[in-house]
């Protein structure tokens, strides 16, 4: 089992930034990989980010250019840098993890939520 606690949201300006961290209760060198999903009120969750064990990223179009994903494998954090917010980023942000051991498991964090607006 692995548990994550997201931390670091709240409310910004359009044009502001926040960082989102996401503590994980074992070392990430047991994991395949990261990851930051958002849902959005009435829409499906999607992915914003997620980082693999060979330190490869990738970011949906939507946020690419403007939020980072790194990891603080000393600390057993993931981290969301979000610059330049948008009020369309505004959701619930949840952090993932996924598992391979035989089998492939998927972890999910309890969210927290970013609301981006003037």
């Amino acid at each position: 089992q692995v548990q994550l606690v997201e931390s670091g949201g709240g409310s910004v300006q359009p044009g502001g930034s926040l960082r989102l961290s996401c503590k994980v209760s074992r070392s990430l060198f047991s994991l395949n990989a990261m990851g930051w999903y958002r849902q959005a009120p009435g829409k499906e969750r999607q992915l914003v980010a997620f980082i693999s064990e060979g330190s490869a990223t990738n970011y949906a179009g939507a946020v690419k250019g403007r939020f980072t994903i790194s990891t603080d494998y000393a600390n057993n954090t993931v981290y969301l840098q979000m610059n330049t917010l948008k009020p369309e980023d505004t959701a619930v942000y949840y952090c993932h993890a996924r598992e391979v051991v035989g089998s492939s498991y998927m972890y999910w964090g309890q969210g927290t939520q970013v609301t981006v607006s003037s």
